[in-house]
């Protein structure tokens, strides 16, 4: 239960009342769920920026190096220093993990967004 009940987001009223999992306003009959007044009021929705390891935002569809030698489970050699990487796609993984990419010569993997930065 919500202690502090938020004012309608329509026409301001503060005798609102919860019913299960959503707000009610008793003056203009406006049902909505209180997490979502809270990210519109804040300006947004709020997305989750990665960056690399030089502090560049990245986004999906870009192109990254590797900026360090990564060793691979069940590979003699690992992944060099300056490997490209194109078509990144931004995930929330695990173990900090963030993007998830397809190497020549390795398949798919996930990679930290800190070993890497935007080519």
């Amino acid at each position: 239960m919500i202690e502090n009940l938020p004012p309608c987001p329509k026409c301001a009223c503060e005798y609102t009342y919860e019913m299960n999992a959503l707000v009610v306003c008793p003056e203009c009959g406006h049902e909505w769920v209180p997490a979502e007044s809270s990210a519109e009021g804040d300006g947004g929705t709020e997305e989750r920026v990665v960056k690399d390891a030089v502090g560049n935002v990245l986004g999906d569809g870009d192109t990254v190096t590797v900026v360090k030698a990564l060793k691979v489970k069940g590979s003699p050699s690992g992944i060099k220093a300056g490997t490209k990487v194109r078509n990144i796609r931004l995930i929330d993984g695990v173990d900090g993990h963030d993007i998830d990419c397809k190497i020549d010569g390795f398949g798919a993997m996930q990679l930290k967004s800190s070993v890497v930065k935007k080519a």
